[in-house]
């Protein structure tokens, strides 16, 4: 099957509402850091403001819960946080043109329907809801955009507890289906453990077996990570062969590790200030074309809520951005979409199945 990506049908901006909208408002920053009364919040969504005389303008990188700086023409996604005092900051609280400001939720293709049914079973995806055909998109979206956009995978530590689903994710990486990837400390430190010890948390990686005094292996990884001040030495001092971040550190892959409370160690890489991390975090969602969130329920919403639904290729063309939630609970994926990612695909499986169902499918036609 030959990937298509789907078309992008603009506004009818001749349409009445439309085509006698204001000029949108805006107003100055009243100080570093806060937005001005009545500010606009953005969403995901393609959104257009009105520059007057019947030019609309697409707002580009469009996010959840930021404000847009509106400057000669130019449109800049900022969070609040970030304003600097005078910042021209787009202003109205409606989305349908009364103010200059467009949110467009209709724009590629939709899902065509073979009935008109008023009711019918298996609406939404459960933990019932065959995925076949969502694998398969999958499969095609990935060769494609190995080659034409930028895959940007989210990952929790169970991809690191089991060696199949440890060795796909490695054979993704180094076949260049990965083009950054996300993660917490628990998801590198497990990885290397297990690069050096063959167990995730104490457990073999392969038998889930216990090992005598195996709960200190995480914390040995780190210690002996921490004395070479970076993992990148590390791998070479310990002569460590495989893995996920063994395979990012091969193939110059980038890769963000955001801390928290709980961390062990951490590793050197960690960033341990929140807003320092999503800033990193965020140049990535600024680039991806493809997510795919693995088991890391939170994770998967803070980086659901810094990504674009769109994106604006250099040739002025219009793209979705594809996003996959792929967990073991509904209540994951619903959150994600509660949460304001109502573009995000979910497939209800564990991370172990899903992970060697992909590589498998991948490395056979490469």
């Amino acid at each position: 099957m030959t990937f298509k990506l789907p078309y992008f049908q603009p506004p009818d901006f001749s349409e009445n509402t439309l085509s006698n909208a204001p000029a949108v408002r805006i107003e100055p920053a009243p100080k570093d850091g806060v937005a001005p009364d009545n500010f606009h919040a953005t969403s995901n969504h393609p959104e257009y403001v009105h520059s007057g005389k019947g030019k609309w303008i697409l707002v580009e990188d469009n996010r959840m819960d930021c404000v847009i700086v509106f400057n000669n023409g130019n449109t800049d996604i900022v969070e609040a946080r970030r304003l600097k005092k005078g910042d021209p900051v787009v202003v109205g609280r409606t989305e349908n043109g009364e103010e200059g400001i467009y949110v467009y939720t209709k724009g590629f293709d939709p899902v065509s329907s073979k009935t008109e049914d008023k009711f019918s079973f298996r609406t939404r995806g459960t933990r019932e809801t065959p995925f076949s055909r969502s694998y398969d998109q999958l499969y095609d979206l990935l060769r494609y955009d190995r080659k034409n956009g930028y895959i940007v995978w989210v990952l929790g530590p169970a991809v690191a507890f089991d060696k199949d689903s440890r060795d796909s994710m490695q054979g993704l990486i180094e076949n260049g289906y990965c083009h950054a990837l996300l993660a917490g400390n628990a998801l590198a430190t497990h990885d290397l453990e297990a690069a050096n010890f063959r167990t995730g948390l104490g457990q073999d990686i392969y038998t889930q077996e216990l090992q005598p005094l195996g709960h200190y292996n995480h914390l040995d990884i780190l210690n002996a990570i921490r004395k070479e001040d970076s993992t990148k030495e590390a791998i070479k001092k310990l002569k460590l062969k495989d893995g996920i971040i063994f395979a990012c550190e091969k193939k110059k892959v980038p890769y963000v590790l955001a801390g928290s409370i709980r961390d062990d160690g951490p590793l050197p890489e960690v960033i341990a200030d929140v807003y320092k991390a999503q800033d990193a975090m965020r140049q990535y969602a600024r680039r991806a074309t493809t997510v795919i969130t693995l088991a890391t329920q939170l994770h998967s919403i803070a980086f659901g809520n810094m990504t674009p639904s769109y994106r604006v290729l250099k040739n002025g063309k219009i793209r979705p951005v594809f996003f996959y939630i792929v967990d073991m609970t509904e209540f994951s994926a619903d959150k994600l979409a509660n949460r304001g990612s109502g573009q995000a695909v979910a497939i209800l499986t564990n991370v172990q199945d899903f992970m060697i169902n992909l590589w498998n499918n991948l490395a056979k036609k490469q």
